[in-house]
């Protein structure tokens, strides 16, 4: 489909003939860089935005790595816990493109702020929750 209509998701104003004297009063960007834009914003001091959106990217690339060289059980199917975690993730970063969209105002702001503590905690607890369950295998597979 998207071969067909490349614009599909696209923002409006893209779509607006430019004009040097006036300056579109909301801008955004993509919608696949809206939950980074959430994070950028949500900071009020500029370098540490910075700083924080690119450990976010950072955290991203790390995930993979995070309980994956000592785990015994490497299937997602025997973790319930991490299961539920990873529902928290997706649903946190939908309400981070949300709010990446929309203007900077107050109740905005503050779920952006809240949203991108989520972000990093969430990170926290996959690493704490991979420890949980590895305890647990090891304690379960060594008592059989």
């Amino acid at each position: 489909m998207f071969f067909f209509f490349p614009n599909y998701l696209g923002h409006p104003d893209n779509y607006i003939l430019g004009n040097p004297l006036v300056t579109p009063t909301h801008i955004v960007p993509e919608w696949y860089f809206l939950p980074l834009y959430a994070i950028l914003r949500s900071i009020p001091n500029k370098l540490l935005g910075v700083i924080v959106m690119a450990f976010a990217i950072i955290t991203l690339l790390v995930l993979p790595l995070i309980n994956g060289f000592w785990n015994i059980i490497r299937s997602i199917y025997f973790k319930p816990l991490l299961k539920i975690l990873i529902i928290f993730f997706i649903v946190n970063c939908v309400v981070l493109g949300w709010i990446g969209g929309k203007p900077v105002m107050e109740p905005y702001y503050f779920l952006g702020q809240v949203a991108t503590f989520m972000y990093f905690l969430i990170f926290f607890c996959f690493g704490l929750i991979g420890f949980i369950e590895q305890s647990f295998a090891k304690i379960y597979l060594n008592t059989k």
